[in-house]
């Protein structure tokens, strides 16, 4: 903005007095003398890995509570507590249906949303809101972010992606609406910016410095508007008044966080990564970690994740397998390629286990980010050799909104929306109806 000076307000100044504010945790000297703690935040997390599933190494051979985890669950079992392991989910809607080929675009569009996207390579796309965006409209507003959406593999690929499909329904599972589907973030760096700014990290005294240089920049700004105000006729000086009632409202802002920072510096130090590591595991958990950070922050409360886009080809030598996910996932039966696959299967748990563990370290008010969180994390195939879209890979983890310690076996012929249905219920959100929802799912806040 300029003045009759032709001086100039840098507006970097006003950006990085509006990015200092950066939210923290509850803390227990926030919260005044005898008032009762608030209730504690809620988030959802939904964790997508494609190419189907091994089914025979995936699902635990008992039902109920006294089941044993299966050879690829088995790293989440230290969180037995926290865990639903469900079967016999199915989205009807990712089948042909007499659109033929296909299967990996319409797995992909269908996990949140239930629907069969329309089969068209050109700009009418059509799938629906997904589940993940219906949460982050009723419960993102009380965040800077209403929602993340963050992937491990590089989608800049257009055009058609599957059998006359629009590879818009392979690069992402969250849409915001039936035809706008929402890119997902692959560089932890820029997940860093858009989380907490521009800063180097977030430990509390490097943070302080910041806030330190950001007031006296604010208040070069007020001395300096204030000397030019004296200069300026009635009009400008009006507007030279709102200007800095705006200025004054980011210091207030500024000084709200220093507050904070000096009752309790709570997050944990994260310097802003340098870019995208060179090994699926140091990207997924570094992700994993911004993630673990961001709900910490109450930055935001909504986040979803894919582990590659559906058809994916990613390899994995640090496990072993130099053969690509995709061509390994139709299989045609043979064992060296399935126990390949498995691999895969059980790596990918591994990285899920291991995020659990970050939120089962991290202290939310009177317990921990899992005790209020819901993870669901799996598939919208089974078995990927037949392409088959019933009996889906689910899991639930947390401690919202469900009891865990069980193995659940539904009916055929249970939509896997139920499920979103009854998740979305335990936030408090109503939809008359997601997909091909028929009402919510049973037992899961019950014995089953």
């Amino acid at each position: 903005m300029k003045f009759v000076t032709q001086k100039a307000l840098s507006r970097r100044t006003m950006l990085r007095g509006l990015g200092a504010a950066v939210g923290l945790p509850l803390l227990d000297s926030m919260i005044p003398a005898l008032r009762a703690a608030p209730a504690p935040v809620r988030r959802a997390a939904f964790l997508y890995t494609p190419n189907g599933i091994i089914m025979k190494d995936w699902t635990p051979a008992t039902d109920g509570a006294d089941f044993e985890f299966s050879p690829t669950l088995k790293p989440i079992e230290p969180f037995r507590d926290r865990i639903l392991v469900l079967s016999g989910l199915e989205h009807h809607n990712g089948e042909a249906l007499g659109d033929g080929p296909g299967d990996h675009a319409r797995a992909g569009a269908s996990w949140l949303t239930g629907v069969h996207p329309k089969k068209t390579e050109g700009a009418d796309i059509h799938n629906a809101v997904t589940v993940d965006q219906i949460l982050a409209k009723a419960i993102g507003r009380e965040t800077s972010l209403p929602s993340l959406e963050l992937g491990l593999e590089n989608v800049g690929i257009a055009g058609g992606c599957d059998s006359g499909y629009s590879c818009a329904y392979s690069n992402t599972i969250s849409w915001g609406s039936p035809t706008t589907p929402i890119p997902y973030e692959t560089n932890p760096r820029a997940v860093f910016e858009r989380l907490f700014g521009d800063g180097e990290t977030t430990d509390p005294a490097a943070r302080a410095v910041q806030s330190r240089e950001d007031r006296s920049l604010l208040d070069f700004v007020l001395a300096d508007a204030n000397r030019i105000s004296r200069s300026l006729g009635a009009a400008d000086r009006s507007k030279m008044s709102d200007y800095l009632d705006a200025v004054r409202e980011i210091e207030r802002r500024i000084h709200q966080a220093e507050m904070k920072n000096a009752a309790a510096p709570a997050l944990p130090a994260l310097d802003r990564p340098d870019g995208i590591p060179p090994t699926f595991e140091e990207h997924i958990q570094l992700m994993f970690d911004l993630i673990t950070v961001a709900f910490q922050a109450d930055v935001t409360r909504v986040v979803t994740l894919m582990y590659s886009r559906e058809g994916g080809n990613r390899t994995y030598p640090q496990i072993g397998v130099s053969e690509a996910h995709h061509g390994l996932s139709h299989h045609q039966n043979d064992p060296a390629k399935m126990a390949l696959l498995q691999l895969i299967d059980h790596h990918h748990v591994e990285m899920f286990s291991y995020f659990l563990g970050k939120l089962t370290a991290t202290k939310d008010g009177a317990g921990t980010l899992l005790d209020h969180s819901t993870v669901v994390y799996g598939s919208s195939l089974s078995d990927s050799n037949r392409h088959l879209h019933y009996n889906l890979p689910a899991v639930i983890a947390g401690g919202a909104n469900f009891r865990g310690g069980r193995h659940l076996r539904y009916e055929k012929g249970t939509p896997m929306t139920n499920l979103y249905v009854s998740l979305l219920d335990g936030f408090g959100v109503r939809p008359e109806k997601i997909g091909d929802s028929t009402g919510e799912l049973g037992y899961l806040t019950d014995v089953g």
